[in-house]
């Protein structure tokens, strides 16, 4: 609806209308198949001619469609613009009637034929709208959107809570003396215990708690991004142990074993620095740089 000349491509991930969860409507046909339905109508009913396309990318959900010229002149815009406001009233109403069917209510007869075709009325103050206004409360996204995953916060930050956590998990266990520091010893290294994420953050002050409340998953999803030093498993957070992790999959295709080969040694070890036993695997093992000289 920005401009006649818009063409437009969807990759149909989430189950998803225009004012909540997609209603599945059909039994004969799966979940997705019957969502892709949806979102082709959608493309229909908005005048383009919708050109469906199989993606070659890792993913059960590939099927995109493409909408690269319209079915009408420019000239009936305003019209085809009329029918797409009725068809995302019929829409709402059927998301109304869903609604009030789970706790009960039957709404089936007021629903009607607007489930099927985008040819009911819509409010008439909504009518008079239509050309001004996309829907009733709709907020387009920002031009610019605001990164939130912890991806920008300050490195300095970062690793200063990673650390701190760190050692809240190490304290927490019985210390351990480290005989073969070196050999990354099974009986002697200070793998800490685990903690829940409520008890971690209690042990944070309130100005690193403020900054994490700010982005997405706040600690939550600052640790998982710490893949390296932490794993974090049905709310509890752990030190990761590097000797537990599976080795490369021999049978993974050359591209991928490629990719995973120059990642080798690419950044310094977290544990050789600051873990007081230092890493659990020996330099040759562990695909991280036991100082700066491995680097690659």
């Amino acid at each position: 609806r920005s401009s006649y000349s818009c063409c437009y491509f969807v990759l149909p991930c989430c189950f998803f209308d225009f004012h909540g969860k997609y209603s599945r409507r059909q039994s004969k046909k799966t979940q997705y198949r019957e969502y892709l339905d949806f979102v082709a109508q959608v493309g229909f009913v908005c005048g383009f001619h919708v050109e469906e396309d199989c993606l070659r990318i890792p993913s059960t959900k590939r099927v995109s469609f493409v909408g690269k010229s319209r079915t009408y002149g420019a000239a009936e815009r305003a019209r085809i613009d009329q029918q797409i406001t009725q068809f995302i009233n019929s829409r709402r109403t059927c998301a109304v009637a869903t609604c009030d069917r789970r706790v009960g209510f039957n709404h089936e007869k007021h629903c009607g034929d607007l489930c099927t075709e985008a040819g009911s009325e819509p409010p008439e103050d909504e009518t008079k709208t239509a050309g001004t206004i996309w829907m009733p409360g709709f907020q387009p996204r920002e031009k610019v959107e605001q990164i939130r995953n912890c991806a920008s916060l300050p490195r300095d930050f970062v690793d200063e809570v990673v650390l701190n956590v760190a050692n809240l998990l190490l304290n927490a266990a019985p210390q351990k003396s480290c005989s073969d520091k070196q050999g990354g010893n099974m009986n002697t290294w200070n793998q800490g215990e685990s903690l829940s994420l409520r008890e971690v953050a209690e042990h944070l002050n309130k100005e690193t708690l403020k900054k994490l409340k700010s982005e997405y998953g706040g600690l939550q999803t600052l640790l998982k991004n710490n893949h390296q030093v932490f794993e974090v498993l049905n709310g509890r957070v752990h030190i990761r142990d590097w000797r537990k992790e599976k080795p490369p999959s021999k049978t993974k295709p050359e591209v991928k074993r490629r990719l995973s080969a120059e990642a080798f040694k690419t950044r310094l070890c977290w544990f050789f620095i600051h873990h007081p036993d230092g890493c659990s695997l020996p330099s040759e093992a562990c695909p991280y740089a036991h100082g700066t000289e491995e680097l690659r």
